[in-house]
């Protein structure tokens, strides 16, 4: 049995940035509770503030991820120079195995160059967009779960975000009998568009001619939407309604809220939709009931 992978430099300053931000959030929250409304010359000032606030840390994060890249490589080279400087008597360098690397290794070093890759793109992406629209929905969007009492709650970018977010929401409520993994999520989706292949063909049309999906073509979709990461939308989210016999209520910073499978009478699965998330293109987010920033970190 392979023993439990170590987390990786990387993957610790990752998971540390990951909760400054959070707790940067629950600390901006918290700001724009203490301030009237109606006072717009201290809400501007506030905004100033948080820009400023947010700005520092991505900045601060910036460094430290330019400072660990830095650190590594030093090391590194610090360990080829070790071997080249290994001599034996006469002069001549004494031959260095190099120890075997195992195929669990080579994942693992894969899987952690990969991690570090999306990490560094995602942190570079957040500087430049801190004043575009990324910035300015993530702004929006704050704002409106607040008014709900809701914050958001980060998912993988993985081309399983909306399962994955689905399955978070389903995994709040632990309600019994429900699908509660990505897998059966994708699964059960496909199935039920199998069998109601006459709801959903009239929506999905060949890219290339305009046509309407062959039964061939349609299979083929039903089979990426189960086996593969393809990035799920409406018809998939109308299709899991179905599945779940819940209501689906998809928030987004510039349009309203989208509601879906309206015919079920119970308390809606609630998704966040960024269209700007990371500058890695479009995501779906789970949310969770807004955490009091006093009691953030004993949560």
């Amino acid at each position: 049995m392979e023993e439990g992978i170590a987390e990786t430099p990387e993957e610790l300053l990752a998971k540390q940035h990951r909760k400054e931000k959070k707790d940067l959030q629950a600390k901006i929250q918290s700001m724009k509770n203490a301030v009237p409304k109606n006072d717009k010359k201290r809400r501007k000032q506030l905004t100033e503030e948080i820009t400023k606030l947010e700005a520092d840390l991505n900045q601060k994060h910036e460094e430290e991820v330019k400072q660990l890249k830095s650190t590594t490589d030093t090391k590194v080279e610090e360990v080829i120079n070790g071997v080249e400087s290994l001599k034996v008597d006469g002069g001549e360098e004494e031959e260095v195995k190099q120890p075997r690397v195992t195929k669990a290794q080579k994942r693992r070093e894969k899987k952690a160059a990969q991690e570090k890759e999306r990490e560094t793109r995602i942190a570079e992406a957040e500087v430049q967009n801190l004043q575009g629209v990324r910035h300015q929905e993530g702004l929006k969007l704050t704002q409106k779960l607040a008014q709900q009492q809701l914050q958001i709650k980060e998912i993988s970018s993985d081309g399983h975000c909306m399962y994955r977010a689905v399955e978070d929401q389903l995994a709040q409520r632990s309600v019994p009998g429900l699908p509660m993994n990505v897998k059966e999520l994708r699964s059960r989706t496909a199935q039920h568009m199998r069998s109601h292949a006459d709801d959903f063909l009239p929506f999905l049309t060949n890219p290339n001619t305009g046509d309407m999906y062959t039964t061939d073509e349609f299979e083929k979709y039903c089979s990426d939407v189960e086996h593969t990461a393809a990035w799920g939308g409406q018809l998939e989210l109308r299709a899991l309604t179905h599945v779940l016999h819940l209501p689906i209520a998809v928030i987004q910073a510039d349009s309203p809220t989208i509601k879906i499978g309206e015919e079920y009478d119970s308390e809606p699965i609630t998704l966040l939709y960024m269209r700007h998330a990371y500058g890695l293109g479009e995501h779906y987010n789970s949310v969770e009931r807004l955490k009091d920033p006093a009691n953030a970190e004993d949560s």
